[in-house]
């Protein structure tokens, strides 16, 4: 396995398919629909736009097994050392430690960023997700009821949260 910095021609089509894939069967995500491929474009160039990252496992094929990513928590200004992280990974290569490997490279890229909070919004039965976000250090920062509506239920989603105590000098401008 190896490393890398995820492009729109090497991996859309590979990160589209896990995205289609945990829409379908999961509450990890809370599309109803499949995603298109020319979304796939706007989702990469939101993430350029923005100077952030989008981190891949590739297999020794250079398969993409998996990814992580952040962007913008919210739109305001006072905001801006706060983003919004997700991590997935291929139904095929779960439960491998690969969350935590894509996770832990995640975190040093904002720290290298100089982002202050990194914050992740997980469905509140998704258990492996919340075991590994602990392991790392986040927190729980609290729980909105009955936020979604996926699959015939109302879906809690609990915010976790990981302070990065970066950057050194923060600035109102």
């Amino acid at each position: 396995m190896r490393i890398v910095q995820c492009t729109y021609a090497l991996h859309a089509t590979q990160i589209l398919e896990v995205f289609n894939e945990v829409i379908a069967t999961s509450t990890a995500l809370f599309d109803y629909e499949p995603r298109t491929t020319e979304s796939m474009s706007a989702w990469f160039k939101a993430k350029e736009n923005g100077n952030f990252p989008v981190i891949g496992a590739e297999d020794d094929f250079g398969q993409l097994i998996g990814f992580a990513s952040y962007g913008t928590f919210r739109a305001w200004p006072a905001y801006k050392y706060a983003v919004e992280h997700s991590v997935y990974v291929h139904k095929d290569h779960r439960g491998r430690g690969l969350g935590r490997t894509l996770m832990t490279e995640a975190i040093e890229v904002a720290r290298q960023q100089e982002y202050h909070t990194l914050v992740g919004c997980i469905e509140s039965t998704n258990s492996g997700s919340i075991t590994l976000h602990k392991s790392l250090g986040f927190t729980h920062a609290g729980t909105l009821r009955e936020a979604g509506f996926k699959f015939g239920r109302w879906l809690d989603v609990a915010f976790y949260q990981l302070i990065l105590h970066t950057p050194t000098r923060p600035c109102d401008d």
